[in-house]
């Protein structure tokens, strides 16, 4: 005797081999032997043997018509027994009953169950339902395979292009653009982003890379909403200085500009006037969550997007020929020894008289031509040579001021990297498409009025730092435990000390147009210049404001992939410089050798890092020259090979020097794409030493 039965939703059948009241041994054809309850024993019978039954009535129920069982089913609930004799006949066989039990059991559409072996049809207009969202289904289901095949043959459908980053980034798993990237990845057995491109999806490497930003940063595009720039306060002083700033060509939010007076009367008052958004934009206000939400201007090579509207930027930007709003720094120093005999913070418009320009200028204001006013050079502009003796204390001071940092930091810095400058030809103020000619120039690290800039910025940040914690006042301040190796530079709210700067402590505040963490620091700083002593009452935010650690939250996280994308870019536009020049050998340093797991080579003369084979016995600081592979600008990767070796191995005096930076920065190499779709499915920057205002 045998036994069809049903188990978790499925049918077997076997041999009964004992039977009780409750139920019954059962042997599968497998050999298998399991206990079936009799409720679940569906049928019983002799002939055929269980796995005929099964293959002949799996075929049969194939062929039923369900729309005409489901018209012959009764009103109440019926046995399938029942419905097979309506159905075929009154005499219906073992395998058409059985057949009919498959059926009606595989079409919960048309009927639903009622018990073991028992069923009851669905109404008519919920059948209907059912049929037009599973002919829905068929449909999509098709659409998809139309598309997978598509793709495999090296064709994007319309819509999956459409829908590119978003599948790439942050899919919809339920979407059929995805199931159809995911289909056709299984079928040609390749990874998504390869089978994309073969199909055409990606026409342009940079845009690849410019729509996968916004898409995570700004998915409701860059522009502003319409709101008015606030005007600065009326009652602003006018400060007695005549100041100017020192910026690329390329910046428009001048956040900094310096003044000098009192030279040659023993006593020398140094301004630094930072721009001064904070006097205007309040708290809470409309444009302030605008800066909160953006947190930086994010940079890029030919464009940016600025955390502040166009007109805010140019209320306060420090122009030249107009008295700006500035939060000014005087530090007084005695001229002969620089060292310093008062400081004072105040709240003024600063007449600025010139926006010098440090790309066009470097090669005039050396440290010879600061040194000695007998040195004239041809064609050196006017608005230069008013300020030229200013420059040279500036510059005097810049050194002594680095001197002394670096006798508490216990080392001297340590970079002999140049600074790259990129310019993108033809693309004025427009998204970049790619395509421009890249020039790529450098700006030698440490030059005078790099130096003058980046002193300055340390002076008001760190003395700011110590104002907000002398007067009880929060502020997101930056600092680093120590230099050994791994110990990075933090955000918090406490005045520690930063030893990488050689500060007691260091806060952002010189850059409130382009920095969020420098407006926040701003407002707190104005708060101390206004109220001095009883600051810690007016100031916006107050001691342990959870607010404070929100933003430090939110802006160490989002800075960092601002900085990871410009630097993405900018070997973009390395790779693009390799490919418009010819390039295909460069000559560079080893930074990391295979023994610390992977060698590395920068590149003497250019921005770019590339992992390298054939460095073996080499020691970092190596010179060599590396023989390039093809560039992939959707990865941003290159290789290449050492082809030869440019030093002498037996003699370190000839090996390149090493940065501070070099014994962990490998920031220039590409890594890999992270990509959203899943095969498997079926549904801190290093801190700038020195810094930069």
């Amino acid at each position: 005797m045998h036994a069809l039965f049903e188990d978790a939703g499925k049918f077997f059948a076997g041999r009964i081999l004992s039977e009780a009241d409750a139920s019954s041994q059962i042997e599968l054809d497998s050999g298998k032997r399991v206990k079936v309850k009799a409720a679940n024993i569906l049928l019983k019978f002799d002939k055929p043997s269980p796995a005929d039954l099964l293959a002949q009535a799996q075929a049969q129920a194939a062929e039923i018509d369900l729309d005409l069982a489901w018209e012959f089913a009764p009103e109440d609930d019926f046995g399938f027994a029942d419905i097979a004799r309506e159905y075929f006949s009154a005499q219906a066989t073992l395998v058409e009953q059985a057949a009919m039990l498959l059926a009606v059991f595989g079409a919960p559409h048309y009927f639903r169950r009622a018990g073991k072996g028992r069923f009851k049809k669905a109404p008519a207009e919920i059948l209907q339902q059912a049929l037009a969202a599973i002919e829905k289904k068929k449909q999509l289901q098709a659409q998809i395979d139309t598309w997978a095949q598509e793709l495999v043959s090296g064709q994007c459908p319309a819509p999956i292009r459409e829908q590119l980053y978003k599948i790439l980034f942050r899919p919809d798993k339920n979407a059929p653009e995805y199931k159809a990237v995911v289909e056709a990845s299984r079928q040609a057995q390749q990874a998504p982003l390869q089978l994309l491109q073969q199909a055409g999806a990606i026409a342009s490497a940079y845009e690849f890379h410019w729509q996968r930003f916004l898409l995570d940063h700004f998915p409701k595009g860059t522009g502003f909403a319409d709101l008015p720039a606030p005007q600065p306060p009326d009652d602003l002083p006018l400060a007695d200085v005549q100041a100017y700033s020192i910026d690329d060509s390329q910046t428009t939010e001048i956040d900094d500009a310096l003044s000098v007076t009192g030279l040659g009367s023993g006593q020398v008052t140094v301004g630094i006037h930072i721009a001064a958004p904070g006097l205007a934009i309040a708290p809470g206000s409309e444009l302030d969550k605008l800066g909160r939400n953006r947190l930086s201007t994010v940079y890029m090579p030919g464009y940016k997007i600025t955390m502040l509207p166009d007109a805010v930027v140019q209320t306060y930007t420090l122009d030249a020929g107009r008295s700006n709003p500035a939060v000014s720094l005087y530090v007084t120093y005695d001229e002969a020894t620089l060292e310093v005999r008062n400081k004072t913070t105040r709240l003024e418009r600063v007449p600025v008289a010139h926006n010098l320009r440090h790309d066009q200028l470097d090669h005039i204001v050396t440290a010879e031509w600061l040194g000695n006013p007998e040195i004239q050079i041809e064609n050196t502009p006017q608005d230069l040579l008013g300020v030229r003796e200013q420059l040279a204390f500036l510059h005097r001071l810049a050194q002594h001021l680095k001197m002394r940092r670096e006798e508490v930091r216990g080392k001297p810095e340590n970079f002999s990297r140049p600074d790259y400058s990129f310019r993108l030809e033809g693309n004025g103020k427009d998204v970049p498409t790619g395509h421009e000619v890249v020039q790529i120039s450098t700006r030698k690290r440490g030059a005078p009025l790099d130096l003058i800039v980046a002193e300055a910025a340390i002076v008001a940040n760190s003395t700011w730092g110590q104002l907000l914690a002398e007067y009880g006042v929060p502020g997101i301040y930056r600092s680093q435990a120590s230099m050994a190796p791994g110990v990075k530079v933090r955000m918090s709210t406490k005045a520690l000390p930063h030893a990488g700067m050689g500060v007691p402590c260091y806060v952002w505040a010189t850059s409130p147009l382009r920095r969020y963490v420098d407006l926040v620091n701003q407002w707190q700083i104005i708060a101390c210049a206004r109220h001095g002593a009883t600051a810690a009452l007016a100031a916006p935010f107050k001691p342990k404001d959870a607010d404070l650690f929100s933003i430090i939250s939110s802006f160490d996280g989002t800075y960092s992939a601002y900085n990871g994308y410009q630097a993405g870019m900018e070997r973009y536009w390395t790779l693009r410089y390799l490919e418009q020049n010819g390039i295909t050998e460069i000559d560079g340093a080893l930074i990391r050798d295979d023994a610390a797991g992977g060698a590395l080579v920068r590149a003497d003369h250019l921005p770019l890092v590339v992992n390298v084979l054939g460095a073996q016995g080499m020691a970092r600081g190596a010179r060599v020259r590396v023989k390039l592979g093809q560039a992939d600008l959707i990865s941003l990767d290159i290789h290449g090979t050492i082809t030869a070796r440019l030093d002498d191995p037996q003699d370190p005096s000839d090996d390149a020097p090493l940065d501070d930076e070099d014994s962990e920065d490998t920031s220039t190499v590409a890594g890999p794409i992270a990509i959203a779709v899943d095969l498997n499915d079926t549904d801190s920057p290093p801190d700038p030493t020195p810094a930069a205002p």
